[in-house]
């Protein structure tokens, strides 16, 4: 009785333990890209500054480096409650798997402290350094932001692909390598993928709070440098992104068949198999969707003729969600071709003239792009997170077996959402106040010549 009880308990609370964790977890990535790409973007634009005696370049790597610390503080919050929920919400995999996936989370432990040393001598050491002594303190602090980002992400791909220990009879680990788990099949794709996308975030997350200020008419150096440099990082990401794509694709395919399946809507198993863009998934088959003729086995295997698997070779309480998984991925592909336009559109007018596109309409295309480059990484995280369910291990251990039979799971559940909202309000006071008070002039006081096309080149050279 008492253990059908604890069963019981376990099942009502995986609904707010997912929740939690989705709400987290969405929340913590987005200040993650920026921990990982804005230090090196405030570098560079630093550099740039001393290098051309630019100190409109030396003001905005300045402003940048105080919204860093505010972006940084607020990760560390986010990052500390994660650490506490992978305990509290599901133990049942950190007991059966803690000596395996709690590894790569003790070296980001080592490099978060390191990042969180050097963020506060990069900040503090502003004017109090010689320039190079300054700029130099910032290398540690970039590549600790990035291995903590691959720590956490291989821990991921390590519940996509579990690899690093055998099984006995009674199921339990024995062998365990944690060095080997940490670099699985789907490590190098996802870690990769995960970089470039918050490359992607930062640049076109920054460079639209430019692109708003210059539709208002501010058209100085400090606006337009502030759009060009992270824009130019972010269209420069874009097609390396869509190629890795390719990369991710058949790594999925060839380790998580199923996924793959959910993420196209396909339901039988066939050859000659055409890529599905958009539709609904009911009664076993995609419906309304565009299809490119043999576009999916020519991605998977590159042979317009290859079999890919389909949902009906697997139990159906196997199957992820399909149309959440398909969704999400058109979204994501939707988003990233749209922003590779962008990209596309600001390197030929800059080959052609060297100078950002004059067009409002460009303008305003930057303005929704940060936004338009977040929804892409949320929905990419959505695609793998949910595809692989009703596994927490994929193929091993089920997501409903491992959340804590605790009572009250959900009240959790609102108390992060209540911690983050008033962290996101917070944030955005703080951001919006370094935003006024750098040295910009006012609209009216700005010089209404033509922008200085050569300085604008040579700051991104």
């Amino acid at each position: 009785m008492e253990s059908m009880t604890v069963l019981a308990d376990a099942a009502e609370n995986l609904h707010p333990a997912r929740m939690q964790m989705a709400l987290s977890l969405g929340w913590h990535i987005i200040f993650s890209c920026f921990g990982i790409a804005l230090p090196l973007i405030t570098v560079f634009t630093e550099w740039r500054g001393h290098k051309r005696a630019n100190p409109a370049l030396s003001g905005l790597a300045h402003t940048w480096a105080k919204a860093m610390g505010v972006l940084f503080a607020a990760g560390a919050v986010s990052g500390t409650l994660l650490s506490f929920e992978m305990g509290i919400l599901w133990p049942g995999l950190m007991d059966r798997f803690g000596e395996i996936y709690g590894f790569p989370f003790v070296l980001e432990g080592y490099a978060f402290f390191i990042e969180a040393i050097f963020v506060g001598i990069y900040l503090f050491g502003w004017n109090r350094m010689s320039p190079r002594a300054h700029m130099l303190s910032a290398v540690p602090m970039i590549i600790s932001g990035m291995a903590g980002a691959f720590f956490v992400v291989a821990a991921n791909a390590w519940m996509n692909n579990p690899t690093g220990f055998r099984l006995d009879a009674e199921g339990n680990v024995v062998d365990a390598r944690p060095w080997a788990a940490m670099f699985g099949p789907s490590t190098w794709p996802q870690t990769v993928h995960m970089m470039l996308a918050a490359y992607m975030v930062t640049g076109y997350a920054v460079a639209s709070v430019y692109a708003i200020g210059m539709l208002r008419g501010r058209r100085d150096h400090h606006h337009r440098f502030g759009l060009l440099i992270p824009l130019t990082l972010a269209a420069v990401m874009t097609p390396i992104q869509i190629g890795v794509g390719d990369w991710i694709a058949n790594t999925v395919a060839e380790n998580q068949p199923a996924k793959l399946a959910a993420m196209e809507g396909l339901y039988r198993t066939e050859s000659g198999v055409a890529l599905s863009l958009g539709g609904l998934y009911y009664d076993n088959d995609l419906h309304y969707a565009l299809q490119v003729p043999d576009g999916l086995s020519l991605l998977i295997h590159h042979d317009p003729s290859g079999v890919v698997e389909g949902l009906e070779d697997f139990p159906a309480d196997e199957r992820p969600p399909v149309n959440v998984v398909h969704l999400a991925y058109n979204v994501m592909v939707g988003l990233g071709s749209a922003l590779m336009l962008l990209a596309l559109v600001l390197a030929w007018v800059w080959w052609r003239r060297r100078r950002i596109p004059a067009s409002p309409w460009f303008l305003r295309a930057v303005a929704v792009s940060g936004v338009a480059a977040i929804a892409a990484l949320e929905c990419g995280w959505i695609t793998t997170e949910v595809g692989r369910q009703p596994w927490i291990v994929y193929g091993i251990l089920r997501t409903a077996d491992a959340v804590s039979p605790a009572p009250g799971l959900f009240l959790g559940f609102y108390g992060v959402a209540a911690v983050y909202l008033v962290l996101t309000v917070l944030t955005v006071i703080v951001l919006r106040r370094l935003a006024r008070s750098h040295d910009t002039p006012a609209p009216q006081e700005v010089d209404a010549t033509p922008p200085d096309r050569h300085s604008e080149e040579v700051a991104v050279r």
